[in-house]
This record gives C-alpha cells, sequence and structure tokens, in this order.
C-alpha cells in the first residue's frame, strides 16, 4: 500500500490517493457536486471571456446581463466537468446537474447526472435539483462499493422518483401537475459507460479517434421520436411540429409506474461521454459537430448564441479515466 501523500480537510489526518472517506473522521473526501451549491464563476461573462462588467452585472460586449445564483454554474471535478445555465428567455434555470468522481479497485470512475425540469409542472427548478442529487447518492455508492451498476441505475431511478414525491408530501404549494422532470445519468469506468435516462436529455458518445464513430447512446421519450418510430415523419419534421417537444415519459408523484432505460456501451477507443439537456441539442443533434465543440462552455455557448431559448446543460466525461485521477482535459481527447 502507498504511503498516505495528502490530509483530510477535515481531521488533518494523512489519507491515501485512492481513499474515498477519511479512515479517521469518515468525513468525504471526493463528495459528489450539485450545481445548485455551485454558483457561477463570477469571473465575468460566460460568452465574451475577458470583457468588462458593468456594476449593474451587465456585459459592456454583448450587453447581456450576467447570470447569478442557480442561473449559471460550472463544476470541474477533473475526470468530469460540467455547466447549467439559464439561457436567454427563461426566467430561471430548471436544469440541474450532478457530478462525482470515484476510487474503485477497478480504477478511478467518473458519475454524472442531468436532469431538467418539466416546465408545466409545479416546482420544476426544485424537481430538477431533487432528482439528480436522490440519484447521485445511489451510484456513488454503488461505483465505491463495486455493485452492479445497471441495478444500481433503477435504483437511483427509484430514488429520485421518491424524492420528488417527498416534494409533495412536504407540503409545499403544487399548482398544476406535480414537480417532475426528466433524467440522464451515466457512470464511466476504464471498461465501459453505464447509462440510465428517461424524459428527452441525452447521451452522446464522442469518438476521439481518426474515423471512430460518434453517436447518440439514448433514445428520448417524446412525441417526436414516435413520430418517426411509426414513419409518420422524418426526425426534422417531427421536431419542428408543434408537439413535437412533449416529453412522454418522465420522474413525478404522477407517473408512479414509470420504467428507466439502462444500457451499456463499451467505448473502442479514447473519446468523451456528452450528458445534455434539450437546451443543447435542440441547437445541434449531430453528434460529430457536438464533437467538434467538445468542451461544456463552448458547448453552453453555442446554444446561448443560437437562441437560448430553454435552459441549457452540458457534462462532459472524458474516455478513458486516467489512472493518476486528473483525466485528460475534453480538449485532449476529442476531435477539432
Amino acid at each position: 500500500m502507498t504511503a498516505p501523500s495528502a490530509k483530510c480537510p477535515s481531521c488533518g489526518s494523512p489519507v491515501h490517493p485512492d481513499d474515498n472517506f477519511c479512515e479517521a473522521c469518515r468525513a468525504e473526501l471526493r463528495p459528489a457536486a450539485i450545481s445548485s451549491a455551485a454558483r457561477g464563476s463570477g469571473a465575468g461573462c460566460p460568452s465574451c471571456p475577458g470583457s468588462a462588467v458593468t456594476p449593474e452585472g451587465y456585459c459592456e460586449t454583448c450587453g447581456r446581463k450576467l447570470p447569478s445564483g442557480d442561473d449559471h454554474a460550472e463544476i470541474d471535478l477533473g475526470l468530469v466537468a460540467g455547466v447549467t445555465d439559464r439561457g436567454l428567455r427563461h426566467r430561471r434555470n430548471e436544469d440541474a446537474m450532478a457530478l462525482a468522481t470515484a476510487r474503485t479497485e477497478a480504477g478511478p470512475a467518473a458519475l454524472a447526472v442531468v436532469c431538467d425540469g418539466v416546465s408545466t409542472s409545479s416546482r420544476a427548478d426544485e424537481a430538477s435539483k431533487a432528482a439528480a442529487s436522490a440519484a447521485m447518492r445511489v451510484l456513488l455508492e454503488a461505483a465505491r462499493t463495486g455493485a452492479d451498476l445497471a441495478a444500481a441505475a433503477r435504483r437511483a431511478f427509484e430514488s429520485a422518483r421518491q424524492a420528488l414525491a417527498a416534494l409533495v408530501a412536504d407540503g409545499g404549494p403544487v399548482q398544476g401537475t406535480a414537480p417532475s422532470a426528466t433524467l440522464v445519468a451515466a457512470v464511466v469506468t476504464g471498461a465501459d459507460v453505464t447509462v440510465c435516462w428517461l424524459g428527452d436529455s441525452r447521451v452522446y458518445w464522442l469518438g476521439a479517434d481518426p474515423g471512430a464513430e460518434s453517436r447518440r447512446l439514448t433514445s428520448d421519450d417524446s412525441v417526436a421520436e414516435e413520430l418517426v418510430a411509426r414513419g409518420l415523419l422524418s426526425e426534422a419534421d417531427a421536431l419542428a411540429s408543434p408537439a413535437g417537444h412533449i416529453v412522454t415519459a418522465w420522474i413525478g408523484a404522477d407517473l408512479s409506474d414509470a420504467e428507466p432505460h439502462v444500457t451499456a456501451f463499451a467505448p473502442g477507443g479514447a473519446g468523451a461521454v456528452l450528458l445534455c439537456s434539450d437546451g443543447l441539442w435542440n441547437y445541434e443533434q449531430d453528434a460529430v459537430k457536438l464533437a467538434g465543440r467538445a468542451l461544456p462552455a463552448a458547448l453552453v455557448r453555442f446554444a446561448t448564441d443560437a437562441g437560448g431559448a430553454d435552459n441549457i446543460t452540458a457534462v462532459l466525461v472524458p474516455f478513458p479515466p486516467s489512472p493518476d485521477g486528473t483525466a485528460a482535459r475534453p480538449e485532449d481527447v476529442t476531435r477539432p
């Protein structure tokens, strides 16, 4: 066993590089990061890096008001990084993300959950945060203990559903339908990618090697997807139809019998896993073109500049995770 090379931030006891907990005080050494607790970077306008900002919070280059609070959050854990943003037209950010890393017997793992609150439901912003946090707790425990990840993904989904049911049980205001959200989650190890989803948030594989395949790993639970599956409309026409973006499955107390989709994908080479809400893929669905923009901030900036009609969340996990725990940065493993 290697000698301790760091100290616990809570009690100061020596800890090993591969520890998930401090053996002395049991403090988390690699806690999950939730976007609701990760405020914006505060460095300036996310669309115009380096631009001056007025005292009132407006960018002097593009004139946009800078996001505050949950409007914009950035998380970078080395093995996984993500950005979530309110966009230009919504009054609040109803997306949420939860990111984490873990040391396992098989090597490092990166975990990500992205939830998009259903805007027609009550307390959609709270729903996405509660679902993302609950699902991550289950997934992180499974990754640390070496449990079956496909089974854990289903348990994580059920935990998220119970968290949303608790929002109703807690007696908060419910106007219209119960708090609801879509969910997509991925656990990335050195061997494969386990994906779980329900709704229309997506996961893409972005291959890095010359000629490598980039493709979508999920299918949408939406009216558009059903129209395409029945051969009634092309994908472009289905998405352009008035009902195309209506989701047909979600997490919520009003859909207690919903079952998630779970799959595993074994990449054939280096690349990155992209999780995103429809606020990104509405503007670009082609996996190869997304690979060309494969940095979370660049993807969010692209969707904002293209119209920013919805909340936007993009999370990237380079594959394979680096044994030293730092991981290759997304720009190093994805194609220009």
